[in-house]
């Protein structure tokens, strides 16, 4: 690999892991020594690069809107493709027109040679049975997430019965071809996945949980994670 090859490799690690990244990390990401990534960490900065941190706490990429963007290869851009592709068919409509605008402005943005690529991508995706509908306004859940602020719903679940619940929204995800909600139910008093083509009448509440969301989104996938693991054991 050349030195150049290298820097932009490190420049992608860094905008890729979890800041602050440490030295020994990075290092091992770009195949060298801790003494060789600081004096990379030096000519990047010296090239224009703006990175905050220093050896012995970590490191973090401020983006520079001077610098070039970096190009993407040709697995980089089919991979692009085909995530956007899904978002388009899986995704409510809000989301699947988000993915077609993103999917043009890229192709505008990149240079022609990358532009015919993605235009004539190999990959692509298609569902012949998309998911079922939501019935309430996945964008505004979306946003209440993000916010992070309770939200009050009408819900049925599998067997017809109602009740209203009041959750911590945490994140959405496609479950068994339905889209669901991960939420904290004040009335359960735990973890609960809610279908959103069960719910109604969702309200966005001015009752605030930040910062609360990624520390009790990272709790359930540890208790996914343990539950699976139980399993396995058991098998």
């Amino acid at each position: 690999m050349s030195r150049t090859e290298r820097l932009f490799q490190l420049m992608q690690a860094m905008r890729r892991l979890p800041s602050p990244v440490t030295a020994a990390t990075l290092a091992q990401e770009t195949g060298v020594s801790e003494r060789t990534l600081y004096r990379d960490i030096g000519s990047l900065r010296g090239l224009g690069a703006v990175i905050d941190g220093e050896a012995g706490y970590g490191f973090t990429l401020i983006e520079d809107p001077h610098l070039p963007p970096l190009s993407f290869d040709e697995d980089e851009l089919e991979a692009l493709v085909l995530g956007l592709r899904e978002v388009e068919a899986l995704a409510d409509p809000a989301l699947a027109h988000a993915a077609r605008n993103a999917l043009a402005k890229l192709r505008a943005r990149l240079p022609e040679r990358q532009a015919h690529q993605l235009r004539h991508a190999v990959l692509t995706a298609h569902r012949f049975s998309p998911p079922a509908e939501p019935t309430i306004d996945a964008a505004r859940l979306r946003c209440a997430c993000r916010e992070e602020r309770h939200i009050r719903f009408d819900y049925r679940d599998a067997q017809g019965a109602a009740t209203q619940r009041e959750v911590k929204p945490l994140s959405l995800l496609l479950l068994d071809n339905s889209h669901c909600l991960i939420a904290w139910c004040l009335l359960r008093a735990d973890y609960r996945t809610f279908r959103l083509d069960r719910m109604a009448g969702m309200e966005v509440l001015e009752t605030s949980f930040r910062p609360e969301r990624v520390p009790m989104l990272r709790g359930f996938m540890a208790r996914m994670e343990a539950e699976r693991g139980s399993c396995a054991i058991r098998m």
